[in-house]
């Protein structure tokens, strides 16, 4: 008997026993989540913590409904759809002529440990980044209290450290694409939600070309009415403005300069957004098919299929397997909570 998952806008998981016929699913959207308007059948996934939270040894891995790990980085399509068999295209998730995107949350909004997926690890899990040996957390800097947005990446996304960019000059950061779901719903990290694309910021991070997508989780409430980013400007006030305060000057009280802009800091269009989001799809496809120097990264995957790393469900068992074993979290020092002026 085939059991399909669907997770609610409330974040329950609902079951469907069946070959779930197209009337069933809508039924069943329609009931668990009013202001769902895109609904559609996407993958579910899970994830397994492993190590202490707030300690260097914390890992989340990703697996999927069956129990099988995967590597959010590699895995999860950046296209939200039913399902992807042996790396060929499936159906594109699409509202008329929207196409959604799958993006992995990594921080959630309010808090403040910079949590990231670890490109450079087997299976790339999400851990809290360290920086001179200390876990980092990002300072909240008056008026913002620690993140403002569900802060995560786009999987199969990846900025070439080897590319530059014609209009700044700089060249990738090594990572996937970030993005900021600006949804009113706070998410968990880990999270896989689905988002539409309104805009993006052309952020320079120490001379590394850092692209922010701006998107808005396609379950929020307000997602049906807010379709590009002078939407965004127009139905709430000082949002944009309070983006680019808060990525200008977050370093700031670690001792670094503040970051700056490509576009004079203005915020490039739904259009632009998906040029740059196609462009980094297009890099991350080289570096799995080994096209592209690593730099470092680890291609290990699952479901790639044309690509040389590809690794079995027992090596990435053992991967997870060699993992310190989950223990309760660290204390949090006081001194994240501090406020700061600049």
């Amino acid at each position: 008997m085939r059991i399909t998952l669907f997770r609610s806008s409330l974040g329950c998981v609902v079951r469907v026993f069946g070959p779930a016929p197209a009337s069933s699913i809508k039924a069943v959207t329609q009931a668990v989540a009013p202001h769902l308007y895109y609904s559609r059948k996407t993958m579910h996934y899970l994830t397994e913590q492993r190590g202490h939270l707030n300690s260097t040894d914390y890992r989340l891995y990703f697996k999927t409904s069956e129990g099988r790990y995967i590597s959010p980085f590699h895995d999860i399509p950046l296209i939200a759809e039913s399902e992807q068999e042996n790396d060929a295209p499936a159906k594109k998730a699409k509202t008329d002529t929207e196409v959604i995107y799958n993006m992995v949350v990594e921080v959630p909004r309010w808090s403040n440990a910079k949590m990231e997926i670890a490109t450079k690890e087997p299976l790339n899990p999400i851990k809290q980044d360290v920086k001179k040996g200390k876990l980092r957390y990002v300072a909240n800097v008056f008026p913002h209290k620690g993140y403002i947005w569900n802060y995560g990446a786009l999987p199969q996304t990846w900025e070439d450290p080897n590319h530059k960019d014609e209009e700044t000059n700089c060249c990738g950061d090594n990572d996937p694409i970030d993005v900021c779901d600006i949804g009113t719903q706070v998410c968990s990290s880990g999270q896989v939600i689905q988002v539409k694309v309104l805009g993006i910021l052309a952020m320079i991070d120490e001379g590394e070309m850092d692209w922010k997508v701006i998107a808005i989780n396609v379950k929020d409430p307000d997602a049906e009415n807010l379709n590009s980013i002078e939407d965004v400007r127009r139905s709430r006030p000082g949002h944009l403005e309070a983006t680019v305060d808060w990525f200008r000057k977050y370093k700031v009280p670690d001792g670094k300069p503040e970051n700056s802009f490509g576009f004079s800091g203005q915020f490039q269009d739904k259009d632009f957004a998906i040029k740059v989001i196609n462009l980094t799809h297009k890099h991350w496809r080289a570096l799995v098919q080994k096209k592209a120097n690593t730099e470092g990264i680890i291609c290990k995957n699952i479901t790639c299929c044309d690509s040389p790393h590809v690794c079995s469900t027992d090596e990435a068992d053992v991967v997870v397997q060699s993992a310190p074993v989950s223990g309760p979290a660290n204390p949090v020092s006081k001194e994240v909570d501090r406020w700061h002026f600049v």
